[in-house]
């Protein structure tokens, strides 16, 4: 059997919408680009919303993956 590298995939992290609306939304948003980081919304445990940096959707961009036509 042929050796495969396979890189571990961190899980995304979660956030309550809640949290949004207690005015922590900037720093949220700040800390994810910050970091590069995708982090899910959560309303009533159940994700509503994937947030992702700019940096991150400008990499998928050019590598050819545009998320709107999904």
């Amino acid at each position: 059997m042929a050796d495969k590298k396979t890189k571990e995939k961190m899980p995304m992290e979660h956030h309550n919408i809640g949290d949004f609306l207690r005015g922590q939304s900037s720093k949220i948003l700040t800390s994810l680009a910050e970091s590069d980081k995708t982090a899910f919304v959560l309303k009533n445990g159940k994700p509503i919303a994937v947030v992702m940096s700019n940096e991150r959707y400008e990499r998928l961009l050019k590598a050819g993956i545009d998320i709107n036509e999904y």
